[in-house]
């Protein structure tokens, strides 16, 4: 029944295709862009209802298409050259020794150790333990599913409060900060989500401009900062947990720390280490001009040679080459898109569309758009891949600002994920957790979105004006 139905949905990515393939007659864009185009919306439906794993769909769409002789095995091969892609892999293997060493789960116990008094002081706690691992930790799974969840499962537990019993007692006020604090993580990062370099990669190909580590934090660190500052006190607001008193929390903080160890391990001074020097050259390219993507093999180099983490480590860190797989194949579609005339035909067209509005309004009114069109979406990767360049070539026919639009699409990619329950890893996870019944974490949803438009379109435009973007 299961092969069956996996065929049924594969059936149905391979029927988008044909589909769309057979109709470039209809339509006035070059033949073979419209065919590379037929294809990548056949695999971004695929990362939607997943008859396979992304990384397989995209090989199968890539095989196609050299197969067809729409493209030649160079130009199919040839987004695993992208640096992009090779800063996600660094960024995934550093995230690994941080996970490894325990140095991640050290910092987030010391942060509820410190902060961890109240109720409200727990939400805080996980928000600065987000902020901390945020730039680091380019998988938002693995930080808020892999790191934080199980803690904020664990001292919930300790407080008394279970799925079953006395969820509301501090479980779910937990859950909820978690979850929306991982978002507001992700998006201030370039490496603080996986599928982040493939906006700053779109942003470039289209605007023609660089949004890259430091650009894109020093654009999200106000309205960033704002947010995780704010947040635990609406969650708390809007789902007062029944307890306010969390000594206990800190009592198991300090029993999980007493069985790590009160002192940092060598490994974990080591690897601290790496991740300042990463921090300090990330946001001092000004001053040496090294790459983001050599600043992070740069650490990797370290991590190895200094035992931190093994060779056996690095290869069997499966997100790392898995997403190798399905980003490096889907730049080399969003590639030759543009390489091929699509993009170009698009924005021409879609001139037409915008003529009347100023170029911030459409900024606005697409971001809108595309903030809420994520009720549509399985994932957020899904969803940047299959709208942020439509979304960039419009406001670039508009005439808008290119870094005012670069800022709302990146931002909003992760922050729409605040709508559902089903939106990331992240979510997904903490949602499993139980605390939170449906109506509420989409009620809750809501309202954090308003919170974050107020907070990223208000207090944003008014930073970004500051800083000169428009």
């Amino acid at each position: 029944m299961k092969t069956q139905n996996t065929f049924f949905k594969l059936f149905i990515v391979v029927l988008i295709a044909v589909i769309l393939w057979l109709s470039g007659s209809l339509v006035e864009a070059p033949i073979k862009s419209w065919h590379i185009f037929a294809v990548f919306i056949a695999i971004i439906c695929s990362f939607i209802i997943k008859p396979y794993p992304m990384g397989l769909m995209v090989i199968l769409g890539l095989v196609a298409l050299t197969a067809t002789k729409t493209i030649t095995m160079k130009e199919a091969l040839s987004g695993y050259g992208d640096t992009t892609v090779w800063l996600v892999v660094a960024a995934f293997l550093i995230a690994g020794g941080v996970i490894n060493t325990g140095l991640g789960k050290r910092i987030a116990l010391k942060l509820v150790g410190w902060l961890g008094k109240t109720t409200l002081g727990l939400g805080y706690a996980i928000c600065g333990a987000e902020l901390i691992l945020g730039p680091v930790v380019p998988s938002n799974t693995a930080r808020g599913g892999g790191i934080l969840a199980p803690i904020v499962n664990s001292i919930s537990i300790a407080l008394g409060s279970t799925p079953k019993d006395n969820p509301k007692k501090a479980g779910e006020f937990l859950t909820l900060v978690g979850s929306h604090a991982n978002l507001i993580t992700a998006a201030m990062f370039l490496t603080g989500m996986a599928a982040n370099p493939l906006v700053s990669r779109a942003v470039e190909d289209i605007q023609g401009i660089e949004f890259g580590w430091g650009t894109w934090a020093l654009g999200a660190i106000v309205p960033g900062l704002i947010s995780l500052s704010l947040l635990p006190l609406v969650i708390y607001k809007l789902s007062k947990p029944t307890l306010t008193n969390s000594k206990i929390a800190q009592k198991e903080a300090k029993k999980q720390l007493d069985e790590i160890g009160a002192k940092l391990s060598v490994k974990e001074g080591i690897m601290l280490g790496i991740l300042i020097l990463l921090l300090i050259l990330w946001s001092t390219k000004f001053l040496h001009g090294l790459s983001t993507t050599l600043v992070a093999w740069i650490g990797v180099s370290v991590m190895l040679v200094t035992n931190t983490q093994i060779w056996d480590d690095i290869i069997k860190n499966k997100k790392a080459w898995d997403t190798l797989i399905w980003l490096g194949g889907l730049l080399t579609m969003a590639n030759l898109l543009k390489d091929y005339g699509f993009i170009d035909w698009f924005v021409l067209h879609a001139k037409e569309q915008v003529i009347g509005f100023s170029g911030l309004t459409t900024i606005i009114i697409l971001g809108l758009i595309y903030f809420y069109s994520m009720y549509a979406f399985s994932m957020l990767t899904a969803h940047i891949s299959a709208m942020v360049s439509v979304f960039l070539a419009v406001v670039l026919a508009a005439g808008g600002y290119p870094l005012i639009a670069a800022a709302i699409f990146a931002y909003f990619s992760n922050l729409s994920g605040c709508l559902t329950s089903y939106s990331s890893g992240p979510v997904i996870i903490y949602f499993g957790l139980n605390y939170v019944q449906t109506p509420k974490w989409f009620t809750m949803g809501f309202i954090i979105s308003i919170f974050h438009i107020l907070i990223w379109l208000g207090g944003g435009l008014l930073w970004w004006k500051v800083l000169g973007w428009w």
